[in-house]
C-alpha cells in the first residue's frame, strides 16, 4: 500500500487507546503502514497501562505528517497528534472533553480520508454519552456512521439524502447488513419500506460483491415473527419486503426471502470451514442484526460503513469503562477492522 491507515483512538476514557497500544505491541505485521490520529499523551499513558513484569517500554512516536506511518519501525506507536496536546481525563468515566477529544481525531481522519490522504479509516469505539456532552457540532451526531455521513456529504456538497450510508456488521460465521442504525424501535419499523430496502439491497451486494469477487447470495429477514405468517401477523412482508425483494432481482440481485427472522440468522452461519447459505443477511433493525454477530464474540466482529467515499471499519464492542486502564482489553476485533480496511483498499 503506498498510503497509510489512519486508526483513530475513540473515547480516551474507554478501552480504545489501550487496545490500540496492544495491537501495535502484539501484531506489528498487521499494524505495519498504520498510525493513531489522536493525541500523544493519551497514547503515552495507554502504553504504560500495558507494562508488567519482565515487559520492555512501547515507545511513542511522533509523526510529523501520516506518511511518515509506512517507514515505521516495529513494535512502536505511530501518532500524529491532532489539534494542541489535551488535557488528561478521567479513565472510565464520561467527560464532554473526552468526547470532544474523540470526534476531532474522527473529523480529522475523515477529511483525511476525503482528501485520499489516508487509504481507510479505524475507529475505536466511543461513547455516545460523552459525545452528547461535548455539546455542538458533536452533539448532534448519535455515533460515528452518522457523523461521517454528514462530514462526507459536506465535503461532497450533497444533502444527507443523497448519501445514504448502512452498517454492516461481519466476523468469520456471519455478515449482516442493517436497514435502519441508530433510530428507535418505533421509527424502525416505520422506515421498512420498499425504497429503503431495495436501496440497501444494492449496497450490500456492491459491498459484498468487492470482498467476495462474485455474486453474493443474500437472504432478507422479515420485520415481524414467521416474516408475517402470510399477513397474520403484520402485513410490511406483503406489502412492502416482498416488493422490494422482487425489485432487487429484475436487477440482477440475488436475494431470498422474506425468511423467518428466528432461523435465517443460523441458515447464513458458516462453520467449520464451509459456507453458510448465504452470504449476508439483511435485517430490518439495529438489534435484530447485531445480536446474531455480537452473540458469535465481540473479539471478532467488524463493523464496515456502506456508502461513504472512503473505508472506515471498526471493531464490534464499545468503551467498555469498567475495565479501561487495567490492561485487560482484547484487540482482536481492532486487528480484523484494520485487516478489513487494509483488505478493501487492495480490492477497491
Amino acid at each position: 500500500m503506498d498510503k497509510p491507515i489512519a486508526i483513530t483512538p475513540g473515547d480516551p476514557a474507554g478501552i480504545g487507546p489501550e487496545i490500540i497500544a496492544k495491537a501495535f505491541r502484539d501484531a506489528p505485521e498487521r499494524t505495519r503502514g498504520c498510525f493513531v490520529a489522536g493525541d500523544v499523551g493519551v497514547m503515552r499513558r495507554a502504553a504504560q497501562f500495558l507494562l508488567g513484569a519482565g515487559q520492555t517500554d512501547l515507545p511513542v512516536v511522533v509523526l510529523d505528517r501520516p506518511s511518515d506511518a509506512l517507514d515505521m519501525a516495529p513494535r512502536c506507536i505511530p501518532v500524529l497528534q491532532i489539534g494542541p496536546p489535551a488535557p488528561c481525563v478521567a479513565i472510565g468515566r464520561v467527560s464532554a472533553t473526552a468526547g470532544a477529544m474523540a470526534a476531532q481525531s474522527v473529523l480529522w481522519a475523515a477529511d483525511a480520508a476525503l482528501r485520499a490522504e489516508v487509504a481507510a479509516m479505524v475507529t475505536a469505539p466511543l461513547n455516545k454519552e460523552a459525545l452528547c456532552a461535548a455539546g455542538a457540532p458533536h452533539s448532534a451526531f448519535p455515533g460515528h456512521t452518522e457523523m461521517l455521513q454528514a462530514r462526507a456529504a459536506a465535503f461532497l456538497g450533497k444533502p444527507l439524502a443523497e448519501l445514504p450510508v448502512r452498517m454492516m456488521l461481519a466476523n468469520d460465521e456471519l455478515c449482516t447488513v442493517l436497514l435502519s442504525i441508530h433510530v428507535s424501535l418505533r421509527d424502525a419499523i416505520d422506515a421498512v419500506t420498499h425504497d429503503n430496502l431495495l436501496q440497501t439491497l444494492q449496497m450490500a451486494d456492491t459491498a459484498l460483491r468487492a470482498l467476495l469477487g462474485r455474486t453474493p447470495r443474500i437472504a432478507v429477514a422479515g420485520l415481524n415473527p414467521h416474516a408475517g405468517e402470510g399477513g397474520l401477523f403484520g402485513r410490511e412482508e406483503i406489502e412492502q419486503i416482498a416488493p422490494a425483494i422482487a425489485s432487487a432481482r429484475a436487477r440482477g440481485l440475488d436475494v431470498h426471502g422474506p425468511l423467518a427472522p428466528d432461523t435465517v440468522f443460523m441458515r447464513a452461519r458458516a462453520r467449520a470451514g464451509s459456507g453458510g447459505e448465504f452470504d449476508g443477511v439483511v435485517a430490518m433493525y439495529h438489534d435484530q442484526g447485531l445480536i446474531p454477530v455480537k452473540y458469535l464474540g465481540l473479539d471478532q466482529g467488524v463493523n464496515i460503513t456502506l456508502g461513504l467515499p472512503f473505508i472506515r471499519t471498526s471493531p464490534d464492542h464499545g468503551t467498555a469503562f469498567d475495565i479501561a486502564g487495567t490492561g485487560r482489553a482484547n484487540p482482536a476485533s481492532l486487528l480484523q477492522a484494520v485487516d478489513m480496511a487494509r483488505r478493501m483498499a487492495r480490492t477497491g
